[in-house]
């Protein structure tokens, strides 16, 4: 974000992020940027993040992004109101990788799933996650790296630390890799 806050067209920039869906569904994929709390149903996922976008979207998105900064101490519960709410919805989508079996995020950990944090879980890997019948693409775990099951297209290869860039085509699933040059000072 600092790169894009930083640059002289940040203006136009975040205009234009601030009009990208947090979850795009069709049919039975689903796809957001990093995961979803597991009693989450897909239903209520894709309403959080339309009431997530909408604030985005208003003249008072600085407030839910204030909100979200720093994050480590937001967690979901469904009668968060206000920019804490929005702000607590935004992180699940955008930066979740583990959590409990009853949905306490881990904020902190970016490793491998083996080494997930004692009581924690891949947060696709909770028992009775509700949206289990969804097929979900996301990224955001480049120590995971490729993640292919039926229901589930864990996209980052780590293309950032210069691994791969990959792509999934839907309809038959064949994997479309490219080599990534390193990038330079940065995640």
């Amino acid at each position: 974000m600092t790169q894009i806050l930083d640059a002289q067209d940040c203006d136009e920039l975040t205009a234009w992020l601030r009009q990208q869906p947090l979850l795009y569904r069709e049919g039975s994929y689903v796809l957001v940027h990093a995961g979803l709390l597991p009693h989450w149903t897909i239903e209520e996922a894709q309403q959080f993040a339309m009431e997530a976008e909408t604030a985005l979207r208003g003249e008072q998105f600085n407030t839910t992004l204030r909100a979200l900064h720093p994050s480590d101490h937001l967690q979901w519960a469904p009668d968060l109101k206000g920019p804490v709410r929005l702000a607590t919805i935004i992180k699940v989508l955008t930066r979740l990788r583990t959590c409990s079996d009853n949905g306490i995020m881990e904020s902190t950990f970016s490793g491998p799933p083996k080494l997930t944090p004692q009581g924690f879980h891949p947060w696709f890997d909770v028992p009775n996650r509700r949206s289990a019948t969804a097929t979900i693409v996301f990224g955001h775990w480049a120590a995971m790296g490729l993640h292919l099951t039926p229901n589930l297209l864990g996209l980052d290869s780590g293309c950032v630390y210069g691994r791969r860039l990959t792509a999934v085509r839907l309809e038959d699933r064949k994997v479309f890799q490219v080599r990534c040059e390193e990038t330079r000072g940065g995640k």
